[in-house]
């Protein structure tokens, strides 16, 4: 049994890292905010976009070489995961399923780059042997417009070029502060599918000038540059809604332990007190 000695630096321990987990809880809250503001605002606008485009891929024959398919011979992957730790599973599932994708284009014998966005990410990749091409580290840390769309470019330009087959993205998904799921879904060739059921453009409401073709060849880029932005606004959000939880867990799993840990404390002292009036009693009947 441990001395009370022992038990009070137990207690103590446990009390300075409550004040670490109920500080970085409150942190990762109010950044979850931050983030829900962001996603929330960004969604819609993309969505609007996307039904115009769909509306526009309605009445248009082709949408260039941004939906042609191909035998996929060469893939690249762009893996978002954190730069830091202590967000529960949040990073191990992103990573999870990465390998797992990278292991099924592997055994079809397809050649891959991993572009990893996080340091976690990448680490995980650099041990797998798939480097990321270039340092994304800030995208996950201070995410901005002009960076994401940066990468899409490149991405796009791979892709018409030739450079690329398909592009995939693997992410984690923020459906709730409790729910994060992991995201895997096919970025580029654009799948057409999705645009299915949107209304078309009434051409007794609307003119399109300077023409329909012109400006799908306009729209279909920045639409398809957005959608890593977007993607990255919601992996930010599920990280930090999955620090927030594991935070909140560590909290009342630490205050669990204090109440024990006090509980033992004070048996321990009360037995000690008991002996020593026992020893007292004993040693005055004598």
């Amino acid at each position: 049994m441990a001395s009370l000695k022992e038990i009070k630096g137990r207690i103590d321990s446990v009390k300075s890292t409550l004040k670490i987990t109920s500080a970085m809880k409150m942190v990762a809250s109010a950044k979850l905010h931050k983030a829900q503001n962001a996603i929330g605002n960004m969604v819609p606008y993309e969505s609007r976009l996307r039904e115009i485009l769909g509306s526009l891929l309605g009445t248009v024959s082709a949408a260039g070489a941004y939906t042609d398919v191909r035998e996929v011979k060469k893939v690249a992957l762009v893996c978002f995961a954190s730069n830091s730790s202590l967000c529960g599973a949040f990073n191990s599932n992103a990573i999870r399923e990465a390998n797992k994708t990278v292991a099924q284009y592997r055994e079809a014998g397809t050649e891959i780059t991993v572009f990893s966005v996080g340091r976690r990410m990448a680490d995980a990749m650099r041990k797998a042997g798939y480097p990321s091409p270039a340092d994304y580290y800030e995208l996950s840390s201070r995410p901005s417009y002009a960076a994401a769309s940066q990468l899409g470019e490149d991405l796009l330009q791979g892709f018409l070029t030739g450079k690329f087959d398909r592009v995939e993205f693997v992410y984690n998904h923020f459906k709730s502060t409790a729910s994060q799921t992991v995201i895997r879904e096919t970025y580029l060739p654009l799948s057409l599918e999705s645009q299915e059921g949107v209304a078309q453009v009434d051409e007794e409401k609307f003119l399109v000038e300077p023409g329909k073709q012109e400006l799908l060849e306009e729209l279909l880029p920045k639409v398809i540059r957005l959608k890593i932005y977007t993607v990255l606004l919601d992996t930010i959000a599920a990280e930090h809604a999955a620090r927030t939880v594991a935070m909140q867990t560590a909290t009342d799993n630490g205050n669990q332990l204090l109440q024990d840990l006090t509980l033992e404390y004070n048996k321990g002292r009360q037995q000690k007190i008991t002996n020593e009036i026992l020893d007292i009693v004993s040693g005055s009947s004598v």
